[in-house]
């Protein structure tokens, strides 16, 4: 009895560690750069998949690695039996994930030129209709700038409160993880993103 149990709380971590690598995941929404739509706590599901399927659309909420040029600390290299117990922790929910990733809207896509004017985005020369955004909301002013092939301009809803694009550039695309599709957590707060 005891030798089956152990098996299958070790099958159940094996399970959440591999869907967790190669399915999807639990993000934790680190800053307030996406209010009101994901506030600072909320916990969201990241498909890993998503774009194997397809590439990224405009409006996608998506995680990705940190960008060098926005000063990410370099993720720290423990020994191998001690990450794999972190990715163990972190599968089960036990221990939150390094904030090594954000989580951002795709706004421009490869060859896409975009830029802030007038307190709106536009691209290729066209506002960008945001009804994700609160009304009122002012975007600063930048650009304009040409997304380069196999890169993308993101941007968080909060304008006023979010390192993106603006500030770190361009984001290459082989750094998305995937594309959050559903908050989570709070239960009362469940939704399709």
């Amino acid at each position: 009895m005891l030798v089956e149990s152990a098996l299958l709380v070790v099958t159940a971590i094996v399970l959440a560690v591999v869907l967790r690598a190669t399915v999807a995941e639990a993000f934790r929404i680190p800053s307030g750069s996406m209010e009101p739509q994901l506030d600072i706590g909320d916990r969201v599901v990241v498909s890993r998949t998503a774009y194997h399927l397809h590439e990224p659309r405009r409006g996608d909420v998506v995680v990705f690695d940190c960008p060098e040029t926005a000063g990410c600390a370099a993720a720290p290299h423990d020994a191998l039996p001690i990450r794999a117990l972190h990715t163990v922790m972190e599968a089960v929910l036990l221990r939150e994930p390094q904030p090594e990733e954000y989580i951002k809207r795709v706004i421009g896509l490869p060859g896409d030129t975009v830029q802030g004017k007038d307190g709106a985005v536009f691209v290729n020369g066209m506002r960008l209709i945001e009804p994700y955004l609160p009304p009122g909301t002012v975007t600063s002013d930048f650009g304009p700038e040409k997304v380069e092939p196999h890169h993308l301009w993101l941007m968080g809803d909060n304008r006023g409160n979010s390192s993106d694009s603006r500030v770190f550039g361009q984001v290459d695309q082989g750094t998305v993880v995937g594309r959050a599709m559903f908050r989570i957590w709070p239960p009362w707060r469940t939704a399709f993103l």
